[in-house]
């Protein structure tokens, strides 16, 4: 009946086209299920996680009492129905949940694909796809599973493939089919393959892959490159053919998917702990109560044996005891109602409509409102400490584009004019039919130069259309279409295009370019690949007159050092503009050449052919070869790309940054990528003290950086707090592999590979105890590889790390796998107990959502899979400071204050019936009649404690951004803790003893105006009853800090249906109607007509409020909160009438003042701008023409065919032969290079543009004056923080300790459409206050 579970496999063993073969090993089928539940298992799991609540199995347990009429004096119905409905909304709202899984799976499951079938191709829906199959993808076609790539359409079987969805990166990868498979590209042939594989397991390790391949005798190795994955696309491919491999969950992709979590808030668990001590106070208040009946029955019940005997199952007084113990149990079970649980889920659902309403998360730009996928962790959303996000997708736009260069010293792009007039974008296709009419550049100086033909200008486009592995097609005259490696390389040779430089078509030894309106074919002699050592390409052409020159593009540090030393100057200015690029955020090359003899370019290419015949060390040896060209360079220029952020990142990550949240950058890219976008969205910046690099590739080695990068932080921070220098204290902010620069085995690429280091040159370091890093002072950034972190995660390291992590302000880790980025939340949840989020848009970054204690998907350009895995959903990233800083601290707040006012106002109501019970013989009676009992949680105080929990705010939402230290509260879990709960008790137990004996002791004596007594059974309870009621509605009125109608409607409404239906319960008409239900016809009329009656009630709401109104306002003079100086400063400025324009609303645009405060702190210092998104083995795959079709080999000559007729036309309406910017009035640096750069091709003048960059404007600095003499008041400005994010250019100055300032600062975000997106307006002095206690 149930199969046998399967042990774990050793090796699997896949036979193409035989199933037969294949399900006798009862491989997984490519079926893939994420949801929790089906039809059948739905209940009884759901019932089973729901009573893992504890208060669901006390509910349930008090049921079961409530049932036995011997201990019972409330009716069964009282609990069983709200039980029900807990249960039956947590079971719908979690079978909605799975219903949306389901529905994904099912999409996913059902999508088609061509299998091969008894020799056609047929199409079968994914889930019918089985391990052994071959199947045919088509171009854009998702990969169904973890196939070996047999053929392609392409020459040599190459195909690209995309990998956003395993590791969020966008750029194009080239995999490989074994040759001997090659040829078999039809389907004929392939139905006859019966090769067999043997490889590894299924795994998660998505870079490797261990394999070989049985047939017709032979052997042959099967690696990584021979892989396609599921959930990689295919692109630029027609077709392919692979054999099924791992299917299903054996796919690494999803052996990388953590499972659905069933995910609680920490206010859930405490509810837990909190419900099993209000057991455990009722039970001994029980015992208290059943030993007084005990002595009672025994010492005083006897007498009453004659008339009053025990009922039949009593029969001693142990026994009655026994059974007033259940009673009094079910008795004073309110002190924690079923309502609650009830309330709790109401109030959670409001808090997540009002997310899906919000109007300012809504992204008009793609029509999607923020969506709250769960109802259970809105004020989990308040508490948030470390947020886990991924890079592509989620920070950026993925979209690159060509912003300014510097050109033999001149800088462009850099737009300057009055504030406030938009530049206008040129338009290249009149005067170049083939610029690509989506390039943007707006810098009129360039176009100039290009028209009339600078050497220079011409020389730096020329060398972006030559140097690059980009492939073209042409599919019609004019129509271009670039297929890049990666977007950095279509930005760059897209702009020399549109500069008149197009790059037509290439061979294996020849490049076809189109410059200015001519047709120029260049020999392509070599390519000196990228990696990520040498950090730079080169290409050695020869130009149709012959000459030969190499064109160098690469990272600044590595080609200044390779320049000839006449170029000083030069150098200098360029690096001056290379600084500001970085300032910016931009990602920089260096462009260089080198004119070649025919006697040098021999003497190479014979040195270099015998480097790449080399049996051993061929990599070094080739290196060594690239090196020994790449010198004596002359410098064109640089360029900066810009990797666009989504809109407002930096300001978000300012202020959650100022909201005390760390947030922890996990990325697939390499290093220098994420580098360069942790600057752009100034999470790293020029200000902070060290930047520290782990990249060890052994466990020794990491442990070693780890170690030294502690130390260092320590000795920086002693340092700092004592005042004095040390060395290195301005240095550039990098530390490599724990070394300085300079030491043996820093990584770089004169000194061999990273993590080459001896242990005798860095001697072992002593572990650093953790709370020493406590300490540390300075702001650190730590950056980790991946193959580091794998070891970092070890078991005997993760301490190491974590401490070294954690004691810094950020924290990126690159080129990590999807597990990775799970297990590196995990670590902080285990070790950190702190709220984690993790935010992604792609496939990659399920896994960390579904780790993290709250998961937010990006619902961008990388499918759906990680909104579907989320627990809550937008557009963009800049709309999770709203969602944290004003939802989730209001679902927090209001959540706190609700359950505080609920237990007292329940430990109120419950405590008389234990005072009573001294009074009543321990009988079990309840002071209240049934239906107040019933109705007290249900009609009198619900809907006000609900309105509370639902509309209550304690400053407006543009406060709660403008002062981002009030969400700290949340973090240290102050509104509702332990503490918290027994001061509310503690206030519901003394409120109880008010309502019991001061009515008691006032009734006792008390006569009627007619002189009857007033102390009867019936009076009291009537007396007791409205006193509280009218208790908690003024309690809540005092609590409540947002009045809404509602809160209006729902308290006075709530006291009015208290004596309503009071009056009611004590009519003549139902007594009438039901004299055994009501008995006490007439009596709440008779003793609320009474003046003592007034009175009494009154003399207990003052006993009960007044220490509590005089304890608030002591508290609120003497130690205020952040919020109560933030309302009070909002009235004062409400007095004054604040000047227009200061409102959030406004435009902000940040400073363009030079980077002078960003390398203030480091003593000059400059930090490179390097990234490239590009992947090593592109230009031997060009060279060796496997990836080009034998119809492009021809393609130069159809380049030759386009008219030139346009640039005679561009020529004749010259007027000045020199262009702005070549002047005398320039730098004397450019007269050192100038005037003599001999053309490779005699063409010139172009058209140009220039790109749009940030107005500048300075910072208005007022003094800000105090609200309150008498408050300790460090008036911090998040609105600074905010605006340095949005600077374009260079960091404030810090203020001293104490100084009192406001800066207004206007940030600036560029949009899609080029124009500047307002973000955060004109913000308001932020005031970060403390108190001395």
């Amino acid at each position: 009946m149930f199969r046998k579970r399967l042990p774990p496999e050793e090796e699997r063993k896949v036979k193409a086209n035989d199933r037969e073969y294949n399900e006798k090993f009862q491989y997984a089928s490519n079926c893939i299920v994420t949801s929790k539940y089906n039809i059948v298992t739905f209940l009884p799991v759901n019932l089973f996680e729901q009573f893992q609540e504890v208060a669901n199995t006390y509910f349930l347990f008090l049921l079961i009492l409530q049932l036995i009429p011997q201990i019972s004096s409330l009716s069964w119905f009282t609990t069983i129905v709200p039980l029900a409905l807990v249960l039956s909304i947590t079971a719908v709202k979690d079978a909605t949940d799975d219903y949306f899984r389901h529905k994904s799976d099912n999409q996913v499951n059902n999508r088609e694909s061509q299998v091969l079938i008894r020799g056609s191709l047929q199409n079968e829906k994914w889930m019918n796809v089985r391990v052994g199959d071959i199947i045919k993808l088509e171009n854009n076609q998702f990969v169904a599973a973890d196939v070996l790539l047999l053929s392609t359409s392409e020459p040599h079987g190459l195909c690209y493939i995309e990998t956003a969805e395993l590791d969020g990166e966008t750029n194009m990868k080239v995999r490989q089919s074994i040759s001997v498979t090659a040829e078999l590209c039809d389907p004929n042939h392939l139905a006859s393959f019966d090769g067999e594989v043997m490889c590894e397991p299924p795994n998660n390790k998505l870079d490797r892959f261990c394999g070989t391949l049985y047939w017709r005798e032979k052997k042959y190795p099967l690696t990584n490159q021979n892989m396609l994955l599921r959930g990689c696309v295919l692109r630029n491919t027609e077709a392919c053919y692979g054999l099924v491999i791992f299917a299903g969950p054996d796919t690494k992709l999803m052996q990388n998917s953590g499972r659905t979590k069933f995910k609680r808030t920490s206010i859930d668990r405490l509810m837990n702990t909190l419900v099993l001590w209000i057991f455990g106070f009722l039970v001994c208040m029980g015992g208290i109560l059943a030993v007084g009946n005990a002595i009672w029955e025994k010492e005083v019940g006897f007498l009453f044996q004659s008339f009053l005997p025990w009922d039949p199952p009593v029969d001693n007084f142990l026994f009655s005891a026994f059974l007033s113990f259940w009673s009094y149990v079910i008795i004073l079970n309110t002190v924690v109602p079923i309502s609650l649980y009830v309330s709790v889920e109401v109030i959670r659902l409001g808090h997540s409509y009002f997310i899906n309403w919000d109007q300012q998360m809504f992204c008009s730009q793609c029509n999607t409102a923020a969506e709250a996928r769960t109802t259970t962790l809105n004020e989990e959303l308040g508490q948030v400490e470390y947020i886990f996000s991924d890079k592509t997708g989620t920070l950026t736009q993925n979209i690159m584009t060509f912003n300014k260069c510097s050109i033999n010293g001149q800088s462009y792009g850099e737009l300057t004019g009055p504030l406030g007039i938009q530049p206008t974008r040129l338009n290249f296709t009149p005067l170049n039919p083939l610029a690509d009419p989506n390039f943007c550049f707006y810098d009129e100086k360039l176009l100039e130069s290009v028209k009339v033909g600078d050497s220079h200008t011409h020389e730096f486009f020329r060398l972006l259309s030559l140097c690059h592995t980009v492939m073209s097609e042409e599919k019609s005259e004019g129509e271009l279409v670039y297929k890049a490696q990666s977007p950095d390389e279509g930005a760059l040779v897209t702009a020399a295009r549109n500069f008149g430089f197009v790059f037509r078509s290439r061979t294996p030894g020849t490049i076809t370019t189109t410059e200015m309106g001519q047709t120029v074919t260049y020999s392509l002699l070599a390519i000196l690949d990228f990696n990520n050592i040498r950090k730079r390409m080169s290409v050695i052409v020869r130009n149709p007159e012959g000459r030969i020159r190499l064109y160098c593009k690469g990272a600044d540090t590595v080609l200044v050092e390779r320049l000839q030393p006449c170029n000083q100057e030069l150098i200098s200015i360029t690096s001056d503009h290379l600084n500001e690029y970085a300032a910016d955020g931009l990602r920089t090359l260096a462009l260089a050449y080198r004119d070649l003899s025919e006697e040098e370019w021999e003497a190479w290419s014979e040195s270099h052919r015998f480097a790449d015949k080399a049996t051993d060390c061929r990599e070094d040896r080739l290196a060594a070869t690239y090196d020994k060209i790449e010198q004596e360079m002359l410098l064109l220029g640089a360029t900066a790309i810009e990797d666009k952020l989504q809109e407002g990142v930096p300001e978000t990550i300012a202020l959650l940054s100022l909201a005390n949240i760390k947030i922890w950058v996990l990325t697939g890219d390499k290093q220098e990528t994420a580098v360069n976008i942790g600057y752009s969205c100034k999470m790293l910046t020029d200000d902070m003290t060290e930047v520290i690099i782990i990249s060890g590739h052994t466990v020794q080695s990491v442990r070693h950086e780890l170690r030294r990068a502690r130390e260092r932080m320590l000795a920086l921070s002693r340092a700092r707090e004592e005042g004095k220098g040390i060395e290195g204290w301005a240095e550039a902010g990098f530390m490599r592999n724990g070394c300085k620069e300079g030491q043996a085995g820093d990584g770089t690429a004169d000194g061999g590979g990273e993590g080459a280091r001896k242990p005798s040159q860095c001697p072992p370091i002593p572990p650093i105890p953790s709370n020493l890093m406590d300490s540390i002072s300075g702001e650190f950034a730590l950056v980790i590889s991946g193959h580091s972190l794998a070891h970092a995660l070890e078991p005997d390291m993760e301490e190491e790390f974590l401490s070294t992590a954690c004691a810094c302000k950020a924290v990126i880790c690159c080129r990590v796998t999807p597990l990775q980025k799970a297990q590196v939340v995990e670590l902080i949840k285990k070790h950190k107990k702190a709220v984690t989020l993790a935010v992604g848009d792609g496939a990659n970054d399920v896994s960390m959502i579904k780790s993290a204690h709250i998961g937010v998907g990006i619902s961008g350009q990388e499918g759906i899979q990680a909104v579907l895995a989320s627990d809550y959903s937008f557009a963009q990233f800049r709309f999770l400071q709203r969602l944290l800083l004003v939802h989730g601290r209001w679902s927090y707040l209001r959540m706190c204050r609700f359950l505080c006012y609920f237990f007292y106002k329940n430990f109120a109501f419950t405590m008389v019936h234990f005072w009573f019970g001294f009074f009543c013989g321990f009988s079990a009676q309840t002071v209240y009649d049934q239906f107040f009992i019933t109705l007290y949680n249900i009609v009198y105080t619900s809907l006000p404690v609900l309105a509370m929990g639902m509309f209550d705010q304690d400053v407006p939402d543009q406060r709660s951004l403008e002062y981002p230290k009030l969400y700290e509260p949340g973090q240290l879990n102050l509104l509702f803790n332990k503490r918290e709960f027994f001061i509310c008790i503690t206030q519901g137990i003394y409120t109880s003893v008010v309502l019991f004996f001061v009515p008691y002791a006032v009734l006792s004596d008390a006569t009627q105006s007619n002189g009857v007594p007033l102390a009867d059974y019936q009076s009291f309870a009537v007396t007791t009853a409205t006193a509280l009621v009218i208790v908690v509605s003024v309690q809540i009125a005092l609590d409540t800090g947002f009045w809404t109608v509602f809160n209006h409607v729902f308290v006075w409404g709530s006291l009015g249906s208290f004596f309503t239906i009071m009056f009611a319960l004590h009519s003549q008409t139902l007594f009438r109607n039901l004299p055994n239900q009501f008995h006490f016809v007439g009596s709440a009329q008779n003793t609320l007509l009474q003046p003592v009656v007034w009175l009494t009630i009154a003399l207990a709401t003052a006993i009960c409020i007044v220490p509590v109104l005089a304890f608030r306002f002591l508290k609120l003079d003497l130690k205020p909160q952040l919020s109560d100086t933030v309302r009070y400063t909002q009235l004062v400025r409400q007095k004054r009438r604040k000047p227009a324009g200061r409102s959030m609303g406004g435009v902000w645009r940040g400073t363009g003042s030079v980077s002078e405060g960003r390398l203030g702190a480091r003593g000059g210092s400059r930090r490179s701008g390097y990234a490239f998104a590009h992947q090593e083995g592109f230009g031997e795959l060009i060279t060796s023409g496997k990836n080009m079709r034998l119809s492009s080999l021809g393609l130069a000559s159809f380049a030759s065919r386009h008219s030139t007729g346009w640039i005679d036309t561009l020529r004749r309406k010259k007027n000045n032969p020199t262009p702005p910017g070549t002047s005398g009035e320039n730098s004397p640096a450019l007269s050192i290079v100038s005037g003599s750069v001999p053309p490779l091709s005699n063409s010139s003048s172009v058209l140009g543009g220039s790109q749009e960059t940030p107005i500048e404007e300075e910072a208005v600095t007022a003094p800000a004056q105090n609200t309150d003499s008498d408050l300790a008041v460090c008036k911090q400005t998040s609105t600074s923080a905010v605006s340095e994010a949005a600077k374009p250019h260079g960091s404030a100055q810090a203020n001293a300790a104490g100084v009192s300032t406001s800066i207004r600062g206007r940030p600036h975000v560029k949009d899609s459409s080029g124009g500047w997106a307002h973000s955060l307006g004109t913000v308001q002095v932020s005031h970060c206050l403390y108190w001395t206690e």
